[in-house]
Order: structure tokens, then C-alpha cells, then sequence
């Protein structure tokens, strides 16, 4: 049995599957290639879902981690730290926002996004309390949370999950016709993938 087939069968066979991995193991990578564990090289056009954008391996990554890992491990926001300040003003600025909220992953950054515009709906817009609506693309993959489930297309991802949060509506990707009938009074926001998932 090869390397990647050992890799393979043990991983599945202790691991939750909730994802379907292309039958690659790799064992190295650097920039933009990865190596497996059979010694083949391959050019990574996933970028960790676009995360990895940097490359794998960057050095002046690898040293500001390390020169942090040394420094302070990590602090939970029960505290502030000394980089925190100015890592928020620089993101701001690059963003031209005048407030950042740091995330971990994606699935955070799009239910603080859903919470953030279902308030201003109801603070700001005036939209009647729980009939905040957000209008969401067909095909969509922004994370694997009960709420984003709840507006996936794919029934993998959705199937035994519910009972699904509501006020979303699905239309079908790049219908800008289907998008503006679903604009009402009580939309809140449009959250949709430049590039699907």
C-alpha cells in the first residue's frame, strides 16, 4: 500500500467526515508548491480557500509568528496587548473603516456580519423585530455554522441540521433580476461570494 494510501484509510478512519479532500497528502510545500508524501510537486491553486494568499513558507511570516509565539503565545480579549492597538488602526486604514473586529476564521466573519446587519435593521432601518431578511446567493459556501447552513443550497451541508435559522432568502447566483425582486423594506443586507465557494 502506498504512503498516501496508509495516509488515506488512517485518516479516515479517525477523523469526522465532513469533507470530501482530494486524494493528496501532502507532506511539504513552499510558496505556491506543495509536495506529497510520494514525492510528487503540485502547484496549490486553493491557497487554503484563499487564506494561504502569502504562500506557503513565507519567511517574513515565519519570523514575525515566531517573534510573537516568543513574546506573548496568546491572550484572550479578556485582556488588551501591546500589538493590538496598532494592528486595529492599520487594518482600518488599509480597509478605510473607521472599526475593524478582528475574526478566526470565516464562519465567524459572516455571523458577526449576519448579527451586525440584522441590528442596524433594527436600531437604524426601522425593520419590524424578526423580520430581518437577507438575501443570499444560490451555491453559496460561507461556513459550516447552524446559521449559514440554514442558506446553503447543498444539501450535504444541510441535511440533519435543522431547524434552520430563518430570514434568508435564496436567489440564483448572478440573476441580478432575482436579486433586486428580492429587495424589500425589511432587507437588511445582500451577502454574496464575488467568487463562489
Amino acid at each position: 500500500m502506498s504512503n498516501t494510501a496508509v495516509a488515506i484509510t488512517t485518516a479516515e478512519a479517525h477523523s469526522a467526515h465532513n469533507y470530501h479532500p482530494l486524494p493528496v497528502v501532502v507532506a511539504s510545500a513552499d510558496g505556491a508548491w506543495m509536495t506529497d508524501v510520494e514525492g510528487r510537486r503540485y502547484l496549490d491553486m486553493l491557497a487554503g480557500y484563499s487564506a494561504l494568499n502569502f504562500g506557503h513558507g513565507n519567511r517574513r511570516l515565519i519570523e514575525a509568528a515566531k517573534a510573537q509565539l516568543e513574546r506573548v503565545t496568546l491572550t484572550s480579549r479578556a485582556f488588551h496587548h501591546d500589538r493590538f492597538a496598532d494592528f486595529c488602526t492599520q487594518l482600518a486604514e488599509l480597509c478605510g473603516m473607521e472599526m475593524v473586529l478582528p475574526m478566526n476564521t470565516g464562519a465567524e466573519a459572516v455571523e458577526t456580519a449576519v448579527k451586525t446587519a440584522r441590528k442596524w435593521g433594527y436600531k437604524v432601518k426601522g425593520v419590524p423585530d424578526g423580520q430581518a431578511k437577507i438575501v443570499v446567493a444560490a451555491g453559496n459556501f460561507h461556513g459550516r455554522t447552524t446559521t449559514i447552513v440554514s442558506f446553503s443550497t447543498d444539501p450535504e451541508a444541510r441535511a440533519d441540521f435543522g431547524p434552520y435559522t430563518p430570514g434568508f432568502q435564496i436567489v440564483p447566483y448572478g440573476d441580478v433580476d432575482a436579486l433586486d425582486a428580492a429587495v424589500d423594506e425589511n432587507t437588511v443586507a445582500v451577502l454574496i461570494e464575488p467568487i463562489q465557494g
